[in-house]
């Protein structure tokens, strides 16, 4: 085969054809440039993450502990630090800080700090260099976001607990903590030996216990914990080191990434169909040629590789200005995600994810276009006298299967690249296909129907719009699908965004409490139901509440199901904290789904526990299992009775595990208490008295609750959509590329309906009516797709009522519609406002 005259061929057919060519490769433009990006930013991130990963933890080693440490953890950790350079201690709770000068409070997370904490990257403060002596002082460091909320400042006074100080500085940033984390419970830093005496580290107080720890350089910190992992499981001690923080925070940010750029694929995939689409236009309108080289002793495999050439080229082309575009905008995405990661961004060039985007352009470009062009080689010499507008019956071509193969293993390969598991891959792809399956079939559909029910009744210039989604040429299906895709994305995620705070908002009913608080202690429970019940506020609910850890299930310790592989117990139970509760009844949250209810047992008798089903399955809980609980240094035999189904959704005091009345009625126990207040005013009034007379308490306003939600939430919404904003730009580039090919075929249809007498007037509607069926259709069936996997996401994964906003619904509709409009008028606008004969001697 001579492949020099076949890259000449290619080269001269293009020069007339390379704006066109190039059209119809800008669809996977923005898709590429978006997966570039993602790409660029994952990379840059993981790198970011290594070099700060030190300053993540602070340390070389920390050890946490959810219970207050025994004499055997001391020993422990006294062992630990005889081996490293430093060690710093931290006790970390939540509590309430009440502004003295404003009389304002609000409840906060408290980091108690002891020692040089942190050993790696720093704590910043204004002024500058406070932190290092105010250990030293009896001051705390506040978190800038609550100095601005009470319009605070250095040196006034705060009271935390029993204890009153001053505030040294505000607190600017800290080891691994991102600004999302720190909207719901902003930090307060203080020194640890400042606590004393000030009634927050009571019995059944949640603490947690921090130790950090400094070795020498280059000391295998890693391979001590190793070797001291069944050590640290039976003393119930958490580590990370360096190392594991690293791999945990690149795991997790990494899996962010991965779905960002999964969404990108999607805009790539509407890309491809507008690649597609264009090129079966671009082929059928080159028949003509093929044919008369066909002629003049060209194999059809000749002509085939000649287009197949010229897609390859404008592909790299495409991948190269997607790739470029890519690099561009990922200097621009430290500014929308810096919230939600807990090291700083850097911006750098990956010349991986360059390369990646250019062979990814060459890819789609020849493996899409590959479907329209096979036509090409079924051409025959007679078709240069005859021409049909007929699509040909290709289905019994096997090479026409082997591309749908390679298409279909394409797009499970690059979703399997970013998602975990061959299971994840699946679901996505089957997603996709019945997405596009659905629009596809709602195309067909309309125009079966229209074609079927046609309305002759209707005006001319509408029926001609109307007959424009049938005849040939027609743009339909592509528009249907690309622009209904795009909605779809879109709806979704604003369906899902309002799903999650519909979900919150549910506490703020009239029949539910709104205000919870905790850490009562039994001398203060009988005082603080008086003083509320004297605000003339209800007593919604008032719940005991006992600490407690699992010591053994079915004469199992911890140690033994860490050796047996085969067990079905989860380790992890005997190293959390349990917060349970004692009752003689089911709450209206609550049904037994199996084993019998057991609400009283009688002294001596053993105690009846109840756990929630989804805990109970996800720790390998059987009822009837024995098990053994360490209430506080008392051990508490009991017998699982019976598994709950909870509605988590409901505000309200909910356990996961919950014992029948009389058997550990005397244990030390904290309260929670519920109540509801529906003035702002009373409300602040209200806190302001508990705090004043119960310093230790905390409380949790559910409004200030939702109003931080509403942020996070809407944060996060933003970056999604930042990204999600590239499949809608895709839709409106695979639009505009359709509307223009579309051009050079409606043109003869409208200089004939000019010369026949039709006024532009006529023209013009026409034109509208077509882009206002076919924008009013692909919205449509976007939002009806994004109605039906909301549905789905509410049922199975949030396992909420799924209640869509009609604003945003009309809202869509409207706005798809309207730009499908503007676009096709703005396309035709040439055809519109020339003479017949000028618009044909151009084109």
């Amino acid at each position: 085969m001579n492949w020099r005259w076949i890259f000449v061929m290619a080269w001269r057919d293009s020069r007339k054809n390379r704006s066109r060519l190039f059209l119809f490769i800008s669809s996977i433009i923005l898709g590429i440039a978006s997966l570039v990006a993602m790409n660029s930013f994952n990379d840059n991130l993981k790198r970011d993450i290594d070099v700060q990963a030190a300053q993540l933890i602070g340390a070389d080693l920390e050890l946490e502990s959810r219970r207050k440490p025994d004499e055997d953890v001391l020993a422990f950790i006294d062992s630990i630090k005889g081996l490293s350079e430093d060690m710093a201690k931290e006790e970390r709770f939540m509590s309430m800080l009440r502004f003295l000068k404003d009389d304002g409070s609000r409840f906060v997370q408290v980091r108690g700090i002891s020692g040089d904490f942190p050993f790696y990257g720093e704590v910043e403060t204004s002024p500058d260099h406070v932190y290092a002596d105010f250990k030293n002082k009896k001051e705390v460091l506040v978190e800038k976001t609550l100095m601005m909320q009470f319009n605070a400042q250095a040196g006034d006074r705060v009271q935390l607990g029993l204890n009153q100080f001053d505030i040294g500085a505000t607190l600017l940033a800290q080891p691994g903590q991102t600004a999302i984390r720190g909207a719901m419970a902003p930090t307060v830093f203080v020194p640890l030996e400042a606590l004393a005496n000030s009634g927050l580290q009571q019995a059944g107080s949640r603490i947690e216990y921090h130790y950090y720890f400094k070795f020498p350089k280059g000391y295998p910190v890693d391979e001590l914990m190793t070797g001291l992992k069944d050590r640290l499981t039976e003393l119930q001690l958490q580590s990370a080191t360096i190392s594991t923080t690293k791999e945990n925070t690149g795991r997790s940010f990494s899996d962010m990434a991965s779905f960002m750029e999964l969404v990108s694929f999607v805009a790539l995939l509407l890309g491809c169909i507008g690649v597609s689409s264009a090129v079966h236009i671009y082929v059928r309108e080159k028949l003509v040629s093929v044919s008369i080289l066909r002629c003049l002793g060209a194999s059809s495999r000749q002509a085939f590789y000649i287009f197949l050439i010229q897609f390859a080229a404008i592909g790299f082309l495409g991948g190269l200005v997607g790739a470029i575009l890519g690099t561009l905008i990922q200097y621009l995405i430290p500014l929308v995600m810096q919230d939600i990661v807990p090291v700083a961004l850097s911006s750098a060039i990956s010349w991986a994810a360059i390369g990646k985007g250019i062979g990814l352009g060459v890819v789609i470009a020849v493996l899409f276009a590959l479907l329209p062009l096979i036509s090409v080689r079924h051409i025959s010499p007679l078709n240069s006298l005859r021409v049909s507008d007929q699509p040909e019956k290709l289905w019994k071509d096997k090479f026409r299967w082997l591309i749908y193969a390679l298409i279909v293993a394409f797009i499970v390969g690059f979703a399997r690249l970013q998602l975990n598991d061959w299971v994840q891959t699946l679901f996505f792809t089957l997603a996709i296909g019945i997405t596009f399956f659905l629009l596809y079939g709602v195309a067909n559909g309309v125009t079966f129907l229209v074609k079927k029910y046609f309305p002759s009744g209707w005006p001319y210039v509408w029926r001609q719009g109307l007959s424009n989604l049938y005849r040939p040429n027609n743009q339909t299906i592509v528009l249907l699908i690309s622009i209904g895709f795009g909605t779809a994305l879109i709806a979704t995620l604003f369906f899902v965004q309002d799903m999650l705070l519909q979900r919150v908002k549910m506490a703020s009913s009239e029949n539910q409490a709104n205000m919870v608080l905790f850490d009562i202690q039994t001398s203060q429970i009988d005082s603080l139901k008086q003083l509320t019940l004297d605000m003339g506020l209800p007593i919604m609910d008032e719940v005991p509440i006992v600490t407690m850890q699992i010591s053994s299930i079915n004469d199992l310790k911890s140690s033994d199901v860490s050796k047996d592989t085969t067990s079905a117990i989860s380790g992890r139970i005997f190293r959390s904290e349990i917060r349970a509760t004692y009752r003689d009844s089911l709450t209206q949250a609550e049904k037994v789904t199996a084993g019998k209810w057991v609400g009283q047992v009688a002294d001596g008798e053993t105690a009846q526990v109840s756990f929630d089903k989804n805990y109970a399955e996800e720790t390998g809980v059987k009822i009837g299992d024995k098990l053994v609980f360490n209430v506080q240094g008392v051990s508490v035999p009991a017998v699982v009775s019976s598994f709950r189904e909870v509605d988590w959704n409901r505000f309200q005091s909910n356990f996961r595990v919950v014992f029948a009345k009389g058997a550990i009625d005397q244990a030390p126990q904290t309260y929670l208490l519920m109540t509801k207040i529906g003035d702002e005013q009373k409300s602040s009034a209200y806190q302001q008295a508990v705090v004043k007379q119960f310093a230790n308490v905390s409380v949790i306003d559910i409004n200030t609750v939702l109003s931080i939600l509403d942020d996070i939430l809407k944060k996060i919404g933003f970056v999604i959509q930042f990204i999600g904003a590239f499949s809608i730009l895709t839709g409106v580039v695979v639009l505009i590329s359709s509307v223009r090919v579309s051009k050079f075929q409606r043109i003869r249809e409208n200089v004939l309906l000019r010369t026949l007498g039709a006024s532009r007037k006529q023209i013009l509607t026409i034109t509208v009516s077509e882009y206002l069926f076919l924008g009013i259709l692909a919205s449509i069936t976007g939002v009806i797709i994004a109605l039906l996997a909301s549905n789905l996401l509410a049922v199975f994964v949030f396992e909420t009522t799924f209640i869509p906003s009609f604003a945003v619904i009309i809202l869509l509709t409207l706005a798809v519609s309207a730009l499908t409009i503007l676009i096709g008028m703005l396309n035709s606008r040439s055809v519109l406002n020339s003479p017949p004969l000028e618009v044909l001697r151009r084109d």
